[in-house]
């Protein structure tokens, strides 16, 4: 299956501060791992905190698996993760 792009938003359980802490190292070495599927993360801050994915991969499911083996997901740091199929239209990363 061709891989295609999906943005995943992954929103912070209230009061995570400190399973987000403990389990960072491990957050890290997941995307890591995984550096060349990725094409952009990062912490999203302000009311709606939590993480934004923009990652390839084979499927929705595969996108989801990604994200659920994040030592976060079983941490307990995020509340709900959304996964959405993505195409990028404009922007810095096209030019």
């Amino acid at each position: 299956m061709r891989e295609q792009l999906f943005a995943i938003v992954a929103y912070d359980r209230p009061k995570s501060e400190a399973e987000r802490a403990a389990h960072r190292e491990g957050h890290l070495s997941h995307f890591q791992a995984h550096k060349e599927q990725l094409v952009l993360a990062g912490p999203l801050s302000g009311a709606l905190s939590g993480s934004l994915v923009i990652i390839q991969a084979s499927s929705e499911d595969d996108a989801r698996a990604f994200i659920e083996a994040d030592p976060f997901f079983p941490a307990g740091v995020w509340e709900r993760i959304e996964v959405f199929a993505f195409k990028a239209a404009s922007g810095m990363l096209l030019r």
